[in-house]
């Protein structure tokens, strides 16, 4: 049985870690691809995680290539490809810069793994899945961004810190864009079953909403030059393992509505059943008319850096 295939497009930070995250999971075997100038170090991550593969025990083999038609057939594509953000830049700043990059990987990716599931990472997210769906002409279920996940795993993160209890068992989720006008819905959240607004006071909830909702921007500050790797590329490859291994998870993802949440049209951050279908389905719940608000309030963002595209 012929083994998955794994393109990573973009050999950064975040491209490095989906690598070793994707090996260790065992995957399938993974190509990391970058520019012609980065071909060097792009084989040197290969190579480096290749020879990791006799102490952690993982079969599976990572190469690095310049040339896309080493990503030919590949079931699952991972995007990172363009600038990360610096300290002072927004998402949306990046736009110019990737929207140009971004339509490049969409006609290679056309070209040479027409069949794949697509994870999108790249920043200004919400603009950048929108471009690839547009550019390359997939299927709506067969397109993601990575989003809403590490929204939530971020807000996840929060609740535990603030509760000293396991962050395994914090429940919670992000809508919205992948932005500052993000939706925490708070009302939701739980710790072992049990609301998290009878944990945590009003206020210091809404100051965890605030640091949810600026939480790359957090990252990007301190790191001084570039953005959030780490749990980037956990998120995007926990999607990944779920639709290889059709595991059916629900996971807050960028996906394309068509009405769901009254949204139409845009790629917004929504909880989604990823399986061997790709997208199967939008788990649509009530929203209160203060969520609602807070919704059409970043769809109204999203809308704006989606037009900066020209698509």
């Amino acid at each position: 049985m012929d083994r998955n295939k794994i393109a990573l497009i973009g050999g950064g930070q975040i491209g490095g870690n989906l690598a070793l995250i994707a090996a260790e999971k065992e995957l399938g075997d993974i190509v990391i691809f970058d520019i012609p100038k980065m071909e060097s170090m792009v084989k040197g991550k290969a190579l480096d995680i290749m020879q990791l593969r006799p102490h952690d025990g993982y079969d599976v083999n990572i190469t690095g290539t310049s040339d896309y038609q080493d990503i030919k057939e590949s079931d699952v594509i991972v995007i990172t490809a363009g600038i990360p953000r610096k300290p002072g830049m927004d998402r949306e700043d990046l736009i110019s810069i990737n929207l140009s990059i971004m339509k490049d990987v969409a006609n290679n990716v056309k070209k040479y793994a027409p069949d794949s599931f697509v994870i999108v990472i790249s920043n200004p997210l919400d603009a950048m899945v929108y471009t690839f769906y547009k550019v390359s002409g997939f299927a709506k279920n067969k397109v993601v961004g990575m989003a809403g996940a590490l929204d939530s795993g971020r807000f996840r993160t929060f609740i535990a810190m603030e509760t000293g209890y396991s962050v395994q068992d914090v429940a919670c989720i992000v809508l919205g864009g992948h932005g500052d006008s993000m939706v925490p819905i708070t009302r939701l959240a739980t710790v072992g079953g049990v609301p998290v607004t009878d944990l945590i006071s009003t206020e210091r909830l809404t100051e965890i909403e605030h640091r949810t909702r600026f939480a790359g921007g957090e990252i990007v500050k301190l790191l001084g030059n570039g953005s959030a790797y780490y749990a980037p590329a956990q998120c995007a490859m926990e999607m990944a393992e779920s639709y290889i291994k059709d595991k059916k998870r629900v996971i807050p993802c960028a996906t394309f509505c068509e009405g769901e949440f009254g949204v139409n049209g845009y790629f917004i951050g929504v909880p989604i059943v990823i399986g061997s279908g790709g997208v199967e389905k939008i788990l649509e719940f009530t929203l209160s008319d203060d969520e609602k608000t807070a919704l059409n309030n970043t769809l109204d963002v999203v809308k704006k850096t989606v037009a900066e595209t020209g698509l």
